[in-house]
C-alpha cells in the first residue's frame, strides 16, 4: 500500500480483535479523519506470535542493560557506607553535591540521547553510552579527591543520560499502548533488581577488604564497570535498530511489522521528520504539568535509590548491615511494582494506580520523621517501596503512550523526563551527613513533595479528561476535523 507523506491508510485494531470493520484515512498535517473501507488487515494472532519474539529478544537485552545502568548509577550510596568519602576527604555535604551535579549534564543532554535514538537507531547511540559510562564508572574507582570524583560523576550522567527515556521510546513504537506499561516497567524493575543486587554485591566486595593495595569501595566501582562493559558490549550487533528489520524476524514477520506501523500510523504518524512535531512538544501543556508531577515525586526516588543504605545505618544498624538489609527492601518493591503495572494496562488506568502508589510513599516518609526507632524506620522503608518505583514507571508509561506522532515522542518524552530529573538536584541535597543520623529534613520534604504530586496527578487527568471530552463533543455534532495535529486530533483518545 502506498504511503504519502501528508495521508496514511491505517486501520485502528485492538489486540485482542481479530481485525477492524473500517479504516480510516488521517491527514496529519490538518487532522481530518476520513471513514473508509478496510485497507490492512492483520492476523491478530500472527501479531501477537510476533510481539512475543520481541518479549524474547529485546526485553531480556534491554532489562540487562538498564540494570547494569542503575547499578552503575547507585552503586556510590553502597560506596558511602563503607569509607568512600573518608579516603577521598569529603568534607561537608560535597557527598550530597557529588549526586546533585550529576544530574546537570544527565539533564541536558537527555533531549538529544533520545532524538538521536530516533534518528541513527538504538544499537549505535546506546552503544556510544554504554562505552562512556563503563569507563566513568571504572575511573571513579580511581579517584583521590573531590575533584576527580565529581569530574567522574558529571561524564557518567553525560553518557548515562538517555538511557531510560530511550528505552521507554523505543517500547513505546513497538508495543500497543494498553500493553506499554508492563514493559517500562521492565526500566523500573531493573532499577529495584540494581539495588537488590547492588546491596548484596556491595555486601560480597566488603567482605574482600583491601586488595593489591586498593580499599574496598575501589573495587566496586572497578568490577561494576567492567562487568557492565563486558555484558552490554554485544547490544551493537544484537539489539535491533527498527522493529521491521529486526533480525530474529523472517521475511513473513518483517512484511507483518510494516503493515502493522501502517495501520498504527493513526497513532505513531509516518517517518517524515517536520520541525512541527517539535514545536508540538515544546509547547504541549500536557507534557509540563505531568513533569510537575514527575519532579515532586522523583524526590522520593532519587533520594530513596542513593541513600537507602546511609538511612538504614541512620537507624543504628552497622555498615554491613546497611548493605544487605537492603535486599529484601527491592525484592517487596519488585513484586508491588509488577503486580501494580499488569493491572494499570489491565485497567488502562494510569491516574489511579498512580494515587494510590503515592499513599504508602507519604506514610513512610512520615514514620521515619515521626520515629527514632530502628524496626519502625527499617519497617517504613518496605512500605515506601510498594510505591515508589510505581509511580516513575506509571507517570513515564502515560507521557509516553499519550503523545504521537514518534517525532512529537522523542522530543516531548525527554522534555518530561529532563524536568522530572531535576529533582536529582533536589535529592542530593536532602541527606547531607550534618543531618545524620535520622535525616528528618530530608524525609520531612521528600513526604511533602509526594503529596504535591499527587495534586498534580489529578491535573493531568483534569487536562486529558477535557480534551477527551472536547473531541467526544466535536465527533458528536458530526465534525470531521479539529484544525490540530498529532495526539490532538480528533481520531485520537487519551489513556486517564
Amino acid at each position: 500500500m502506498p504511503v504519502d507523506d501528508h495521508k496514511i491508510d491505517s486501520t485502528i485494531v485492538d489486540e485482542k480483535t481479530s481485525h477492524s470493520e473500517t479504516s480510516s484515512t488521517l491527514d496529519v498535517t490538518t487532522g481530518t479523519v476520513h471513514v473508509t473501507s478496510r485497507d490492512v488487515h492483520i492476523d491478530p494472532e500472527k501479531e501477537k506470535a510476533v510481539l512475543k519474539k520481541f518479549d524474547k529478544y529485546v526485553l531480556p537485552q534491554a532489562f540487562l542493560f538498564i540494570l547494569l545502568n542503575y547499578l552503575d548509577r547507585s552503586n556510590l550510596g553502597n560506596a558511602r557506607v563503607f569509607g568512600f568519602e573518608e579516603d577521598v576527604g569529603l568534607t561537608g555535604n560535597q557527598f550530597g553535591n557529588l549526586v546533585t551535579l550529576f544530574f546537570v549534564p544527565y539533564i541536558i543532554t537527555e533531549v538529544f540521547w533520545v532524538t538521536a535514538v530516533k534518528r541513527f537507531g538504538p544499537n549505535y547511540v546506546i552503544t556510544v553510552a554504554l562505552f562512556g559510562w563503563c569507563s566513568a564508572t571504572i575511573a571513579t574507582g580511581f579517584v583521590h579527591n573531590y575533584s576527580q570524583a565529581l569530574a567522574c560523576r558529571m561524564l557518567l550522567g553525560l553518557f548515562e543520560a538517555g538511557v531510560a527515556p530511550a528505552f521507554a521510546f523505543i517500547f513505546s513504537t513497538i508495543y500497543s499502548r494498553e500493553s506499554t506499561a508492563k514493559r517500562i516497567a521492565l526500566i523500573n524493575l531493573a532499577n529495584v533488581t540494581s539495588g537488590a543486587f547492588g546491596g548484596m554485591f556491595a555486601y560480597g566486595v566488603q567482605m574482600m577488604g583491601m586488595r593489591r593495595g586498593l580499599e574496598a569501595w575501589r573495587w566496586l566501582f572497578i568490577i561494576e564497570g567492567s562487568v557492565s562493559l563486558a555484558i552490554c558490549g554485544g547490544c551493537l550487533f544484537s539489539f535491533p535498530n527498527k522493529p521491521e528489520t529486526a533480525w530474529f524476524l523472517d521475511a513473513e514477520e518483517k512484511e507483518l511489522m510494516i503493515q502493522r506501523k501502517l495501520r498504527d500510523a493513526i497513532y505513531n504518524g509516518d517517518d517524515t521528520f517536520d520541525w512541527k512535531w517539535v514545536r508540538a512538544g515544546l509547547t504541549d501543556p500536557f507534557i509540563y504539568l505531568a513533569s510537575i508531577a514527575f519532579f515532586t515525586s522523583s524526590v522520593a526516588i532519587f533520594g530513596y535509590g542513593t541513600f537507602l543504605p546511609t538511612l538504614i545505618k541512620g537507624f543504628g544498624y552497622t555498615s554491613l548491615a546497611a548493605n544487605y538489609l537492603t535486599i529484601p527492601v527491592y525484592f517487596v518493591g519488585a513484586l508491588s511494582l509488577a503486580t501494580q503495572a499488569y493491572w494499570s494496562d489491565r485497567l488502562k488506568q494510569r491516574a489511579l494506580f498512580l494515587l494510590i502508589s503515592a499513599a504508602p510513599v507519604i506514610v513512610a516518609y512520615l514514620i521515619c520523621v515521626g520515629t527514632s526507632s530502628a524496626i519502625a524506620g527499617y519497617v517504613a522503608m518496605f512500605i515506601l517501596v510498594l510505591g515508589v518505583y510505581t509511580v516513575s514507571c506509571l507517570m513515564i508509561t502515560w507521557v509516553a503512550t499519550n503523545l504521537t506522532p514518534d517525532y512529537k515522542r522523542s522530543v516531548g518524552l525527554p522534555i518530561f523526563c529532563s524536568i522530572g530529573n531535576c529533582s536529582g538536584l533536589v535529592a542530593g541535597q536532602l541527606y547531607p551527613k550534618t543531618q545524620g543520623p535520622r535525616y528528618i529534613m530530608g524525609n520531612g520534604i521528600s513526604a511533602g513533595l509526594e503529596a504535591v504530586a499527587a495534586v498534580f496527578v489529578g491535573l493531568t487527568w483534569l487536562l486529558l479528561r477535557r480534551r477527551n471530552a472536547e473531541k467526544a463533543r466535536m465527533l458528536r455534532d458530526g465534525a470531521t476535523e479539529n484544525g490540530k495535529i498529532g495526539d490532538m486530533v480528533l481520531g485520537f483518545e487519551y489513556t486517564l
